[in-house]
């Protein structure tokens, strides 16, 4: 914007026939009227195939418009995108759409660096019909700034033989009968489940399931832990209960040691994961082709799954940008049903709204994981979680009640560090 400021200022003293000879093609003058829209994905969100596919698609749908899509990595994209984000935009390729983490949104809402696009979202994206998961995390105060993109979230990955051994026919859909037949399948030298005793994205979706939160606000931006209520402690309760039938580390969450190696060993009969995990088990125990299934995380009652963190990616635009209209249109196409659908199947991701789930209900992983997504919820949607994350109280909350401690008190003292490191100032 700095540049083109100037450019304005040093063409105003140039007599308009020598305009484009002076200054370069105008808009409008002669010379090209295209726009390059620069559009950040992250690595492995989408293949080469569906962005050459997008790409071309696009561009022959808006004539005036060039797609520059340029690939970011994971690490370190954080710091990255808040460069841009305060970057006075100079028009020489800082982004104008950028795809970021769902629970990311809130950080980069704070000071009014992304664009409000709750109009478009209202009257033109369907913002009624998104996953919760995806669209909670993007509005802040009834304004949506993040656009739901592509969704993932955990399922219950299990060995079909052990449960046919064990004379189950079917998968559980309650939490009651998950516990029966879990208990079931941890004998004959099997765990039922392997459940890490700090998995603490599975507790969060028992708490939610009971009506509790991790955390709350009170309506004028003052976030406080909420372990200690009694639906937090019931989800916490549940959790005790299914760890207990399997031989899960009490001290250490799912990645210590990752628990796609104990399951690829054969011992566990149950794991919860996202579905691709699966084929990291097969790659490890091809043994296991064909003999592993999937189920969504049963629920309370028989009606519905159970709540699951829902994982995945927003796009924003920032207020930055030069682009808007074109910036507007990528999120409109890339969002639209069209081309999430396109992008979940090729991808096995869950789309945007749940009534395009059908898109990937043929294969097995993916339609229980679309199912969950619709019970799907996000941390808490303040910047400062990242806070609580950092140094997560909530993993030895769940550590010292597994072991024995009181519940009670120990929820009281986890959420006391919750609110603390939700305390800005």
């Amino acid at each position: 914007m700095r540049r083109r400021r100037l450019l304005a200022l040093l063409c105003a003293s140039v007599p308009l026939a020598s305009l484009v000879t002076a200054c370069g093609a105008v808009p409008g003058l002669g010379g090209s009227d295209r726009e390059t829209v620069t559009v950040w994905l992250m690595k492995d969100s989408a293949s080469k195939d569906f962005l050459d596919r997008f790409t071309a698609d696009f561009e022959r749908d808006n004539p005036g418009l060039d797609l520059d899509i340029r690939i970011q990595e994971w690490t370190g994209i954080g710091e990255k995108v808040q460069a841009a984000l305060e970057a006075d935009g100079d028009g020489d390729g800082g982004p104008d759409v950028i795809e970021v983490g769902n629970t990311q949104v809130p950080q980069y809402v704070d000071g009014d660096r992304l664009l409000d696009l709750t109009l478009e979202s209202v009257a033109k994206w369907g913002k009624e019909d998104w996953l919760p998961g995806l669209a909670d995390p993007g509005q802040r105060r009834f304004h949506q700034y993040g656009i739901p993109w592509y969704a993932a979230n955990r399922v219950v990955i299990y060995r079909k033989d052990l449960f046919q051994q064990a004379g189950i026919t079917a998968p559980p859909r309650t939490r009651e009968q998950w516990l029966s037949v879990t208990e079931k399948l941890n004998s004959a030298g099997h765990q039922g489940i392997y459940l890490a005793g700090q998995d603490w994205y599975t507790l969060a979706g028992f708490i939610w399931d009971e009506g509790g939160d991790l955390a709350t606000e009170d309506g004028v931006g003052r976030w406080e832990g909420a372990l200690d209520s009694p639906a937090a402690l019931r989800g916490m309760e549940f959790y005790r209960q299914l760890q207990a039938l399997g031989d899960g580390p009490v001290d250490a969450d799912e990645e210590h040691p990752p628990q796609s190696g104990v399951f690829a060993a054969g011992e566990a009969a149950q794991i919860v994961a996202v579905p691709g995990l699966a084929r990291v088990v097969l790659q490890q125990n091809p043994q296991l082709e064909g003999k592993l299934g999937f189920f969504p995380v049963p629920g309370k009652t028989a009606t519905k799954p159970g709540a699951v963190f829902i994982g995945g990616s927003d796009l924003v635009i920032p207020r930055n940008t030069d682009r808007r209209k074109g910036a507007v249109a990528v999120v409109a196409a890339l969002a639209g049903a069209e081309w999430n659908t396109d992008l979940a199947r090729s991808m096995n991701y869950v789309p945007n709204k749940a009534k395009l789930s059908p898109a990937v209900a043929s294969e097995e992983g993916v339609a229980a994981m679309a199912a969950g997504a619709a019970q799907g919820r996000a941390t808490p949607s303040t910047p400062e979680w990242a806070a609580v994350e950092a140094d997560n109280p909530i993993k030895a909350y769940m550590t010292r009640v597994l072991t024995g401690a009181n519940p009670e008190k120990e929820s009281r003292n986890a959420s006391a560090e919750v609110t603390k490191a939700l305390t800005v100032g």
